[in-house]
């Protein structure tokens, strides 16, 4: 099976006809990936800090704290508390995670049927949520009530959607296939009788 990153060095060969592409330059490469999660309440010290050893089991990186900008009294945050975890991935890391990601976590999703597709922005990256952080095999073990979720965007160079949308798919991305091969074309005319047979 093909890396990601053997994909990247076909893809310009793949995409140049459909979206006349002229240089290899111009084919879209994935530049980051980032992985955020928000820890909720910091009174349970514990759950804050599985959340930050499981982000770093899972990327092999390890998370970076991200505060509140301004308090909310609503959601009872101070300026300044830890609010989530955000982990930036690059180089070798980024394409072993979003190996594992493809091959080996999405398909363990319950019910997965493909990511969907409207989740790539005008800017070409693609931010998908992950509700339960066990699909990941590094933390499969998990006991039910320490599951978080995450959100994952993928960020790319390239500025259209429809590029984008066919790179990711060409590179290996599951997504949920259309049902454009499944609609039935109705006639539009009645079929003629068949003629009586005359008696004889």
């Amino acid at each position: 099976m093909k890396t990601i990153k053997q994909k990247q060095t076909e893809a310009y060969v793949a995409l140049k006809e459909k979206f006349g592409l002229t240089n290899p330059m111009q084919t879209p490469v994935v530049e980051k990936v980032i992985v955020s999660s928000g820890i909720g309440s910091t009174k349970d010290k514990k759950k804050v800090e599985l959340i930050a050893d499981r982000l770093a089991k899972i990327t092999g990186q390890r998370p970076s704290t991200r505060v509140s900008k301004k308090s909310i009294a609503s959601f009872k945050v101070r300026e300044g508390e830890p609010v989530g975890y955000m982990i930036t991935l690059r180089g070798g890391r980024m394409f072993d995670f979003l190996d594992r990601l493809i091959n080996i976590a999405l398909p363990r999703t319950k019910d997965f049927r493909g990511i969907p597709r409207k989740s790539i922005d005008a800017m070409g990256n693609y931010t998908l949520g992950i509700k339960e952080h066990t699909i990941f095999p590094e933390t499969s073990d998990e006991d039910l009530k320490d599951v978080f979720g995450m959100s994952i965007t993928v960020v790319t160079s390239s500025k259209d959607k429809k590029l984008t949308e066919a790179y990711m798919e060409f590179i290996g991305f599951p997504f949920k296939k259309t049902d454009v091969a499944n609609e039935i074309t109705l006639p539009t005319h009645k079929p003629e009788k068949p003629a009586k047979k005359e008696k004889k």
